[in-house]
């Protein structure tokens, strides 16, 4: 896999046109229909201070490669902070070129910058493209996710 070129930071409040299709890439990608209205309270949630989500982009110039977003939280298991990277996504064109890796990477630069103590995230079994690239930059723990039933 060839070293991405793509430069991450974090999504400026004007850009929300810029995000919005890598974010409905995203949720088609899982099969997911949200409602607007939660699309545009999670883009304001990214650039609320008194929030703990973040959106970063990796841009090629001004062209908007990916997306990651990142929680960070308390956990009862340190007396630092956790990061849960929540959502990651290459546009379909960029795939192949480091993109996800560069932004994995700027995530846990992000969280070491804070002293967290823990990076981590989930995907689903079937995502075996993903998976690759997380056996390479991370560790899978073993733990099965669980929901409350409908």
């Amino acid at each position: 896999m060839a070293e991405s070129s793509a430069h991450v930071r974090a999504f400026s409040a004007d850009e929300y046109q810029t995000w919005l299709p890598l974010w409905m890439g995203y949720l088609r990608f899982y099969g997911a229909d949200l409602a607007e209205s939660v699309t545009e309270t999670t883009w304001r949630r990214f650039h609320d201070a008194g929030e703990p989500m973040h959106a970063l982009g990796a841009f090629d110039g001004n062209t908007a490669l990916g997306l990651v977003h990142y929680v960070v939280h308390r956990a009862t298991w340190t007396d630092g902070w956790y990061v849960y990277l929540e959502d990651l996504y290459t546009a379909e064109e960029a795939r192949g070129r480091g993109i996800g890796q560069a932004l994995i990477e700027a995530v846990y630069a992000a969280a070491d910058e804070m002293g967290a103590a823990r990076v981590y995230w989930h995907t689903h079994e079937s995502n075996a493209t993903a998976r690759a690239l997380y056996d390479r930059v991370g560790h899978n723990a073993g733990f099965v996710q669980y929901r409350r039933a409908p």
